[in-house]
């Protein structure tokens, strides 16, 4: 009877709820698993401010060298990208990689730092005389959340070097070297018309570019700029990078549509309509493994603290 009522302890066998009591030999291995749970947690501990430098560290550099989050405050290239006073306005990733194996062609929406002769600026960001604001602010436009700058102009590529540009034909289309273009991204906003303004036939520098906004009644582009004609021109050299992906609001996330304007009035060889596709795959792949490495590294050191 004394062996069937016996108390029970906490070692007993796991069917009486209690782990079995260890042997003398077991005893060192179950304090060593022990203590490892205890220095993987606070192994997590000590790495996680090293991870968060270095993830910041690495967002400059990517920022700096291949790609950045620019904020469009400007109504110029409405309904492609959306940008207004007190509004939500869309932020862009700009590919600063692909101009550097080739020029910007027609149709791409590009972000360039505004020539000398561009002295009016679409918009204006007041600026803050407090230091520390001035530091967190600039802090930010580090990772892409700060103010946006008004020397950087958004636009779309309508002719590059050599190329004549004029309107507008009887249907109001914009010509380049006497062909009317196809521009199916054209917003025409309400109570500013629906006709393009007039300017004088220009022929594109060396090394510049033609740009026009979207919304072609209500860009400062390259027919008004510097007065217009070969001053509107910009220097390819003022290329910051091409403008691929809206990523910020999430209810705007989508790809930018890059047409080429000339492909059907000049007849541009096919095979270019695909190099914008080809460019966005290139350019996703890294950073969809970059992204996949960063999960696995998330839930393995979230598996080490429990």
């Amino acid at each position: 009877m004394a062996d069937v009522m016996r108390s029970t302890g906490p070692d007993e066998d796991p069917q009486g709820g209690e782990e079995p009591r260890a042997t003398p030999e077991e005893r060192p291995a179950r304090r060593w698993r022990s203590s490892g749970k205890q220095q993987k947690k606070g192994s997590f501990w000590r790495e996680l401010p090293i991870l968060i430098v270095t993830a910041l560290a690495l967002t400059v550099l990517i920022q700096a060298f291949l790609a950045r989050v620019y904020v469009i405050p400007s109504q110029s290239m409405e309904q492609t990208l959306h940008g207004c006073t007190g509004c939500n306005n869309d932020r862009v990733l700009v590919d600063k990689v692909s101009y550097r194996f080739g020029d910007p062609e027609p149709g791409d929406v590009v972000v360039f730092r505004g020539p000398q002769a561009w002295v009016q600026n679409e918009f204006h960001v007041p600026e803050d005389t407090n230091p520390v604001v001035q530091f967190f602010q600039g802090a930010a436009s580090l990772i892409g959340f700060g103010s946006p700058d008004e020397k950087d102009f958004v636009k779309r590529v309508i002719a590059t070097e050599g190329q004549t540009v004029e309107c507008c034909d009887p249907q109001n289309r914009v010509m380049v070297d006497g062909r009317p273009l196809n521009e199916p991204y054209i917003y025409w906003e309400p109570g500013r018309g629906n006709e393009q303004q007039e300017f004088q036939s220009v022929t594109v520098p060396p090394g510049h570019l033609w740009v026009m906004g979207d919304n072609r009644n209500d860009s400062s582009d390259s027919r008004f700029q510097g007065g217009g004609g070969v001053s509107g021109a910009v220097p390819v050299d003022n290329v910051i990078g091409k403008a691929q992906v809206i990523v910020l609001p999430p209810t705007r996330w989508q790809a930018i549509p890059e047409p080429n304007p000339q492909a059907d009035a000049l007849g541009a060889p096919a095979w270019q309509a695909g190099l914008p596709v080809g460019a966005g795959f290139a350019a996703a792949f890294p950073v969809v493994w970059a992204g996949r490495r960063l999960v696995r590294v998330v839930n393995l050191r979230s598996r080490e603290r429990h």
